[in-house]
């Protein structure tokens, strides 16, 4: 009955754990699919207007003011021809500038694509105000208290020094007369890789001074596509103040938040590997907030600032600069971005974690033996080693009491067989044959728990990083931060159907070879453990590699094989050590002993 109790418990726990696996991790990805397809279909149907993004207002930051709205929603193609623009042309961006509101509407990334094929299409990141997504920066000015010069907006339309593409090499110069005495002049620079400079210069040929505060903005129409996940943040995102790191949601930013007064710092929109970050001038004070508006059916999200006040005098001139990131959350170039430009912190533009000083630096060792090997999986598999090796002093003295537990396996029976009703005094003479023979009865649980933080570390670092995104490895893995695409349940592919596209059970079943070897890799080294004197631990530890299988299978590939690497090369480690002790280990002879009878058999 006991027996039979336990092995209940033991599914039943099991169930919890696989059902806890898909309730936080499997389903919201699910959810998160069936949400982009209804978000699909509400854009193709919608005929309603798209918000306008909201000027910084000096008297009400955040307030709206009249901009351009775009009626209906049209194709990104037919929104890109609804004014004349100046083509961008670098080796990673691809795209153009609207003549007409001067805005960065308009960048694909040239060197990343949507799927592993390389004929698919590129990631588009920004998009004009009337496409399905609009995504894009706009730059400009705001009057001062009681002015009321006329300024530059979204339906502007600037005249541009030469029509010729906005390269590295070749600024975009653009110039608009307000016919009141101001003349705007913007200047619009990239470097060799995702960074603007805007230079906004104001030239005051009128007879009276004139204030005007500088802002930029990123804004973004209708709730985008992310994830879904608790572990990665999407959305609004910022380094202000005092160098605090800003993740509000897209939700918590539909309820008014109070601007936050910065010198230096940035602030932007990101999704998982691409962002949209304004970086003003490090020196200037601004006043920078995330905001939310809705026109319509369409809700707009906002990250603005707005610096601190230039006065133009009477044939003077004021000017202001202010940056932009638009690509890919490269970690190399975001470090350099930091660096030579002197960006606080801006290296969290990539969701590193709460384990930021273990996440960060096992993705620089990892790079590190990826420049030598050309492989990001060959790269984890020695990442592995060093781990081990590492942590190998801590292992050995693991292993070699484990060892001492199985050799006094007879004793530990014996003393339950002697006091079978009496658990007290069980556990008082365990403890004893504990000192007496120098074991320590936890020390089974260290090489499990001394890998919890890298096995951490690395999830996280296979699944923000970009250059893990479609990482591939040898075989069927071509994407290293995707799971296994192989499955048990298919035949692996010779049955022509989709396992996990069946309802309710349908996502338990994503069970590829990877994650089938990390689970036999996983058994073997609970067999060479020492059983549990409780029943229902042993139960539990006896379908422990089975339910880590199953929770594991939907993990990125390539922690699946670092787990399952791991746990062969703690094999090979704990065999030695516990053959050097004297301990048996009944699998191994159980195995020689299979091999022999055959052998004697044929």
């Amino acid at each position: 009955m006991n027996e039979n109790r336990n092995m209940i418990l033991a599914i039943v726990l099991s169930a919890i754990v696989l059902i806890g696996w898909q309730y936080f991790f499997a389903i919201p990805q699910i959810e998160q699919q069936k949400r982009e397809a209804a978000q699909h279909q509400q854009t193709q149907q919608q005929t309603q207007q798209q918000p306008s993004a909201s000027k910084p207002s000096v008297t009400a930051p955040g307030a709206p003011q009249d901009g351009a709205t775009v009626p209906g929603t049209v194709t990104r193609e037919q929104a890109l021809a609804a004014s004349p623009r100046v083509p961008i042309e670098t080796p990673f961006v691809k795209g153009s500038i609207a003549l007409k509101g001067a805005r960065i509407d308009d960048v694909s990334l040239a060197t990343y694509h949507e799927t592993v094929d390389p004929k698919s299409p590129n990631i588009i990141l920004l998009s004009p105000s009337g496409s399905p997504a609009p995504f894009y920066a706009e730059f400009g000015w705001v009057n001062g208290t009681g002015g009321n010069a006329k300024l530059p907006d979204a339906n502007t339309a600037w005249t541009a020094a030469s029509r010729g593409p906005l390269t590295p090499e070749h600024p975009l110069t653009l110039t608009w007369d307000n016919g009141d005495g101001l003349v705007f002049t913007r200047t619009i620079a990239i470097d060799d890789r995702y960074m603007f400079t805007i230079n906004d210069a104001v030239e005051n040929k009128g007879a009276n001074a004139v204030t005007l505060y500088k802002y930029g903005l990123v804004s973004r129409h209708g709730m985008p596509q992310v994830q879904g996940y608790y572990l990665l943040h999407e959305g609004p995102v910022g380094v202000l103040g005092e160098g605090k790191l800003y993740e509000p949601s897209y939700k918590d930013i539909e309820k008014p938040m109070e601007p936050v007064k910065t010198e230096g710092g940035w602030l932007g929109i990101t999704d998982k590997y691409w962002a949209a970050a304004l970086i003003p001038d490090q020196t200037s004070t601004t006043m920078a907030k995330f905001s939310s508006s809705i026109a319509g059916a369409v809700r707009n999200y906002q990250a603005d600032f707005l610096r601190d006040p230039l006065t133009a005098a009477p044939g003077a001139k004021i000017s202001a600069k202010t940056q932009l990131f638009a690509g890919a959350k490269e970690v190399a170039l975001v470090d350099r971005y930091e660096k030579e430009l002197e960006i606080k912190r801006f290296d969290l533009l990539i969701d590193w974690g709460w384990f930021y000083f273990i996440t960060k630096p096992l993705f620089k060792i990892i790079d590190f033996f990826y420049r030598y090997f050309g492989n990001f999986g060959i790269a984890i598999l020695l990442v592995t080693v060093l781990v081990k090796l590492v942590f190998f002093p801590l292992a050995n003295k693991s292993y070699a009491s484990m060892a001492k537990m199985k050799m006094v396996q007879p004793q530990m029976q014996a003393i339950k067989d002697q006091y079978p009703d009496d658990k007290v005094k069980q556990q008082q003479e365990l403890m004893e044959l504990y000192k007496r023979e120098k074991i320590n009865p936890v020390a089974g649980c260290l090489p499990i728990l001394i890998q919890i933080p890298v096995f951490f570390a690395l999830y996280k670092v296979l699944f923000v990083t970009i250059e893990m995104r479609h990482a591939p490895f040898y075989g069927w893995i071509k994407d290293l931060s995707a799971p296994d695409p192989t499955n048990l349940f298919n035949l692996f592919g010779l049955l022509p159907f989709d396992p996990t596209l069946l309802p309710v059970f349908g996502h338990y079943l994503h069970l590829g070879i990877w994650p089938i070897i990390m689970g036999i890799t996983m058994w073997v080294q609970m067999k060479m453990n020492p059983s549990p004197p409780d029943p229902t631990q042993k139960m539990i530890f006896a379908w422990m590699p089975l339910v880590f299988t199953f929770m594991l299978a939907g993990f990125s590939a390539g922690l699946v094989i670092y787990w399952a690497w791991n746990n062969t090369l703690s094999v090979i480690q704990q065999g030695i050590i516990m053959k050097k002790n004297g301990a048996k280990i009944e699998l191994f002879d159980n195995i020689r002993a299979m091999f022999r009878k055959d052998t004697t058999a044929s």
